[in-house]
């Protein structure tokens, strides 16, 4: 990673007025192809279609960086990426990625209703192939572009603190979370043991030795393997969501003032959401109440993502934070304490955004939102 310190500053000069038909079109464009997705799903059995669903729905996380992408490649003529400009190694990793998403997204779309364990593993292993391939690419971007076009469309690695201090914020945050759902009696501890032998199983890999290593061991090589490694691992797929929502939309709404245009971004991000929450997504059960409670989510959130962004200028910090928040809490509430309800204990329900709202208040005193 780059070790240079980098400016605080979002890659788009904010004292511009927003560009409000680039805003239109990059969110009629996203949310037409996400409803075109969620529309399948359901009419295909929803979120219990198929054991491999979530090749579909990481197919959707996708689909804000394409949007953004294809409009700044061949429509948005002012983009530093519009394809007029030549040959470039950023533009051919962005063709590379539109390639990269429509492989997935066929991958997403077989795996409904199918119900052939072969042909699932082999669509598994075909994108995490390719997801892997793409985060090598993007390490070699690093040396093959120059650091000033990446810079201007925030794909710049950023300083390393910002990895490190962030990525602690948010496991403390979960951690002390699954505390207090633990402290409070709102779920029930898991035996991880048990449970990763079962998922090892499924997945075909070999399961000799984890029964004479100690369950503490076990745990914390779990939980490093969930908190570093695999964000990593996933950076591609996190990125398809942080381009779009952090790269170019918070990109032109910080033009509205800071604080508000994070907090209409992380609204937008919220709703987004809606569809599968509806199907049954984190909130089995809660069809309206999830759908709030995921729009406050993301609001939350969007502040902890949003402020990591504007100190370090770099979607690939807002990508990786994307995959540790995710991995840490499916990581606690999978492996340590499993909360018995979605709606009513602290993470991602109502407990948990009174403490999200806290940490969010905390950090609105950072003088970044002032500049």
């Amino acid at each position: 990673m780059n070790t240079t310190t980098d400016v605080a500053v979002s890659p788009t000069p904010e004292a511009h007025s927003v560009r409000w038909r680039q805003v239109g079109a990059f969110l009629g464009l996203t949310f037409g192809l996400t409803s075109v997705c969620n529309l399948y799903l359901a009419l295909s059995g929803g979120l219990g279609a198929t054991p491999a669903i979530g090749l579909l729905l990481q197919g959707m996380m996708l689909i804000p960086a394409c949007s953004a992408l294809v409009l700044q490649l061949f429509v948005f003529s002012d983009s530093p990426l519009y394809f007029r400009g030549g040959f470039t190694w950023l533009r051919v990793f962005c063709y590379f990625f539109l390639a990269y998403s429509l492989v997935f997204w066929v991958a997403g779309v077989a795996s409904v209703g199918a119900t052939s364990p072969g042909f699932l593993m082999s669509l598994q292993t075909t994108t995490q192939f390719l997801t892997l391939g793409g985060l090598v690419f993007v390490i070699v971007l690093q040396f093959l572009s120059p650091k000033a076009e990446r810079k201007a469309v925030g794909l710049t690695f950023g300083h390393i603190k910002w990895y490190a201090l962030f990525a602690l914020l948010l496991v403390a945050l979960y951690s002390l979370m699954t505390a207090l759902n633990h402290t409070f009696g709102l779920g029930e501890a898991v035996d991880a043991k048990a449970v990763i032998g079962k998922l090892a199983q499924a997945s075909g890999q070999p399961t000799t030795g984890l029964e004479q290593m100690p369950a503490m061991n076990l745990l914390l090589l779990t939980g490093l393997k969930y908190a570093v490694l695999s964000p990593l691992i996933a950076l591609l797929i996190t990125f398809g969501e942080e381009y779009g929502w952090r790269g170019f939309l918070q990109g032109e709404l910080v033009k509205m003032g800071r604080v508000k245009g994070v907090a209409l971004v992380g609204l937008i991000w919220g709703l987004w959401h809606a569809p599968v929450i509806v199907m049954g997504y984190n909130y089995p059960g809660y069809p309206v109440a999830g759908v709030l409670l995921m729009t406050l989510y993301c609001v939350c959130l969007g502040f902890i993502l949003g402020l990591a962004y504007l100190k370090s200028g770099s979607v690939w910090l807002a990508a990786y934070l994307h995959g540790v928040n995710n991995q840490t809490m499916s990581f606690l509430s999978m492996l340590v304490y499993k909360p018995s309800d979605p709606v009513f204990s602290f993470g991602i329900g109502i407990y948990g955004l009174v403490i999200f709202a806290l940490v969010g208040g905390v950090l609105l005193l950072d003088k970044t939102w002032r500049r």
